[in-house]
């Protein structure tokens, strides 16, 4: 999953004393699909899909994933409160309104939460 770029050389034109430049970028872009990890542990996404279920009543085999939004699931903005005071007593942390309030996906959620771990230690 190469990208190249590749820089012709550029094309001075003068016009009146003014010198633009000019560069034609040429890309190529992989055919392949790609696949984004999430920089969260599996085992702390796993805990806050589980948590995201439950404070949801989905069914269980209802599928959650890192990129599962939690609109996607039907959550309002009470849901959304209802979950982070969930992921907060499960972790025992503390999230920022300001930070808790932009969180829309399990990821997000999971990556929040080992932050705010390593820096209680």
């Amino acid at each position: 999953a190469t990208t190249r770029i590749s820089f012709e050389k550029p094309a001075l034109i003068s016009n009146s004393g003014r010198t633009n430049l000019s560069f034609n970028l040429r890309r190529s872009i992989p055919t392949r699909r790609l696949s984004v990890s999430c920089a969260a542990k599996q085992e702390t996404v796993d805990k806050v899909s589980e948590i995201v279920k439950k404070q949801l009543s989905l069914a269980n085999d209802q599928k959650v994933t890192a990129a599962t939004k939690f609109a996607e699931l039907g959550a309002d903005s009470l849901d959304t409160v209802e979950i982070v005071m969930g992921l907060e007593e499960e972790f025992n942390i503390q999230m920022a309104e300001e930070k808790a309030q932009k969180i829309t996906t399990v990821e997000q959620a999971a990556e929040l939460i080992e932050e705010l771990m390593q820096e209680k230690k």
